[in-house]
């Protein structure tokens, strides 16, 4: 009941019913009059929001959940990409024209990466696709940081930058969204490789 539950949480009953009607809103709970409000499998009901919060909880996160938000990308980048070649090559040009200058540095790479895609999303016209990004805004810098970790990762995202930047510069959006998806084909399987190799070294006790 309202009155034990808020009495439990210590907070008024009108903030109560505040707190339930957004977990209802964001797809966490459904709320039926008159009956027993529900707590809903959130993988099936729930939305953008909740994957917002789910990422801010990496803790509790499935162990492929990563795995499978590179596939989400795979399957988004390529699209945006082209569209904001199609859109706005002048400013893809700008931004990459950065790229021979980032500190050989996991961090730095991790923030040039997140900051290439905001601007592809943006310069595509669908701001959906931003929406989508900016849920993962905290998550992708710091998983980024832990794949770019490796020289190779580093190497092989440099090697994107210089062919996106040729591909905007010859304005080929269908040459620049077989680059990115190729690059998030690529990321896939660094991903996976950094996985066997964690735990091989866990298994190791090293």
């Amino acid at each position: 009941g309202e009155r034990d539950l808020a009495g439990k949480l210590g907070v008024t009953r009108p903030t109560l019913r505040e707190a339930i009607q957004r977990l209802s809103r964001d797809g966490w709970l459904t709320v039926r009059q008159g009956k027993a409000t529900v707590v809903n499998d959130f993988w099936r009901e729930g939305g953008l929001n909740v994957l917002s919060a789910l990422v801010q909880h990496g803790d509790h996160l499935p162990e492929d959940f990563v795995q499978q938000l590179l596939e989400v990308r795979l399957q988004l980048a390529p699209a945006y990409t082209l569209a904001a070649i199609e859109r706005d090559p002048a400013a893809v040009i700008e931004f990459l024209s950065g790229y021979g200058e980032l500190a050989d540095q996991p961090a730095s790479y991790a923030s040039f990466d997140w900051n290439l895609h905001r601007l592809l999303t943006f310069s595509s016209g669908n701001q959906i696709y931003t929406l989508i990004l900016n849920g993962f805004s905290d998550f992708y810098e710091q998983l980024a940081r832990v794949y770019f970790a490796t020289p190779i990762a580093r190497s092989k995202s440099h090697a994107f930058y210089a062919a996106l930047a040729a591909a905007a510069e010859s304005a080929d959006p269908e040459l620049a969204a077989q680059i990115s998806r190729a690059a998030m084909l690529e990321s896939i399987q660094m991903w996976r490789q950094l996985r066997r190799q964690a735990g091989a070294t866990g298994a190791s006790g090293t």
